[in-house]
């Protein structure tokens, strides 16, 4: 997944790829994303692209059998760069509690910060804890409270397993690969390419910049509507963001029912 000293007695550097770990000299200097999506070496794709493909696949494969018997759970999303003792630390930890003692598993990008504050959460609650880890140049490997744990050389392949396996969204105080993720939630339920669940931001103070700027200005120059505004709920408190979660599992299942 990543470059990584931890776990290591030398402080050696370590890469996940797939099932493969990579260490020292042999860790190379790109990783298989950017060699997927580098457009300077257009003489390769007739020779190396459909092998990649067969690896792609097998991707898909691997993250569908392995998650396919997970109960229902929820997508957990923050920064890998907080500290342990950070407020969005202590509210992803106590959000992976109340999610577990809901009867959710947690998922994460199962590295360090925000991620292991949820996913310590919900193992220490007698939850499911799952990290999908992504093969990058930087930051650290799978945290030690995931209990199922995939490596990734493809961030698309990734993301289809953090949307086709969750139930809601929860985005906490995080960078880019948050927001990408956010927004990517958010215009999968806007377009109706998936069926619609919570996108829950936590921590108003953290958020609110953005969200004026949604309102005052996608809004107000006519680049959203206003019902797409209620895609995203933004909240401090863990106990209402679950039960948001929870209320609206029901109403999906009355609504199959009914239907």
């Amino acid at each position: 997944m990543t470059d990584s000293t931890n776990g290591r007695r030398d402080g050696a550097p370590e890469r996940h790829r797939g099932a493969v770990t990579l260490r020292r000299e042999s860790i190379p200097p790109s990783t298989a994303d950017e060699k997927l999506l580098d457009s300077h070496h257009r003489r390769e794709w007739k020779t190396k692209d459909a092998w990649r493909a067969l690896r792609i696949l097998s991707e898909f494969v691997e993250g569908f059998d392995t998650l396919a018997d997970l109960p229902p759970a929820v997508s957990v999303f923050g920064s890998a760069r907080s500290r342990p003792d950070s407020p969005e630390c202590e509210m992803a930890a106590a959000l992976g509690a109340a999610l577990a003692e809901a009867g959710y598993a947690v998922i994460t990008g199962g590295g360090p910060g925000v991620m292991e504050a949820a996913n310590r959460g919900a193992t220490e609650a007698g939850g499911m804890s799952v990290g999908l880890g992504i093969e990058l140049p930087f930051e650290q490997g799978l945290n030690d409270w995931v209990d199922i744990g995939i490596d990734f050389r493809y961030f698309f392949v990734r993301k289809t397993m953090f949307v086709k396996y969750a139930q809601a969204f929860v985005v906490l105080p995080g960078g880019f690969g948050t927001l990408d993720e956010l927004f990517e939630a958010v215009t999968l339920v806007q377009t109706k390419k998936v069926t619609r669940f919570p996108v829950i931001l936590m921590g108003t103070a953290y958020w609110s910049g953005l969200f004026d700027w949604i309102k005052g200005t996608l809004l107000a120059d006519g680049k959203i509507s206003e019902s797409d505004l209620d895609l995203i709920q933004v909240t401090d408190d863990v106990d209402e963001a679950v039960q948001i979660i929870v209320d609206a599992d029901a109403a999906l299942a009355d609504s199959h029912g009914k239907g």
